[in-house]
């Protein structure tokens, strides 16, 4: 059975007193979900030293080795400091930083080079779903990781799903939405291989809040959230967690 996981993305915000106010109260969770926070990168060092039972992730990784690279950190670096997850692929470095799901493949396999767990984000736009186009770009945005990835370095990974219309719009995937696109990686990840679907988590990320977690949690193919804007807000991050026990 796949443990729930449920990932604070902070995006770039946050301080090290948040963190310290934080990190005890996710510590006392019991032991039936994993938690993780992904601070700003400056931040990673901190939480590092100061977690215990919390898991910690950077929000990017280059594709690159130590070297001229400004501005660049690689994946070696994230892992001394004792981090174990990166996320690759979050639609804003999609859109921002115009990352093709190629450039993403091979920040997951670099990830995985250095023992980190890549978070695969993945998601379509509200022209996309509203033009019925949802399924093929999954494919398109999965297909470059399944082409990289060997089928035992993908028991290694995490998706999260997230339509980038919920992505701090207030606009959650209703139950029915999200099941159905958690269902259809789940089978594409079925069609590489059994082990691959069994053994990979997915998380639903858009405007997931307390009063909404219960519910998505509850899913058949949803194991867990990836969490924007209330992963900033200690007894809010701390009841969704809680959602995912319940």
């Amino acid at each position: 059975m796949r443990k729930p996981l449920v990932m604070g993305n902070w995006k770039m915000n946050g301080t090290t007193h948040l963190l310290d106010t934080m990190l005890p109260q996710l510590e006392a969770l019991r032991e039936e979900v994993e938690v993780a926070l992904c601070p700003p990168v400056v931040f990673v060092a901190h939480a590092c030293s100061a977690r215990q039972n919390v898991a910690i992730g950077a929000q990017d990784v280059s594709i690159h080795e130590p070297g001229a690279y400004t501005g660049e950190v690689a994946a070696n670096m994230l892992a001394a400091l004792g981090c174990q997850y990166v996320i690759v692929g979050h639609s804003e470095r999609r859109q921002y930083h115009h990352e093709s799901s190629d450039l993403i493949a091979q920040k997951a396999k670099q990830a995985l080079k250095h023992d980190l767990i890549a978070v695969v984000c993945i998601g379509e736009s509200l022209a996309e779903r509203e033009q019925g186009q949802t399924n093929p770009v999954l494919v398109q945005q999965l297909a470059p990781v399944f082409d990289l990835l060997s089928t035992e370095e993908l028991t290694h990974i995490v998706i999260a799903y997230e339509p980038v219309w919920a992505i701090g719009t207030g606009l959650a995937a209703t139950a029915e939405q999200a099941q159905a696109a958690h269902h259809f990686i789940r089978t594409q990840l079925a069609q590489v291989d059994k082990s691959v679907a069994d053994a990979v988590r997915i998380l639903y990320g858009g405007s997931v809040k307390s009063q909404n977690a219960a519910q998505l949690f509850a899913l058949a193919d949803v194991d867990g959230g990836l969490i924007g804007g209330a992963s900033l807000k200690p007894d809010e991050f701390v009841a969704v967690c809680q959602a995912a026990i319940d």
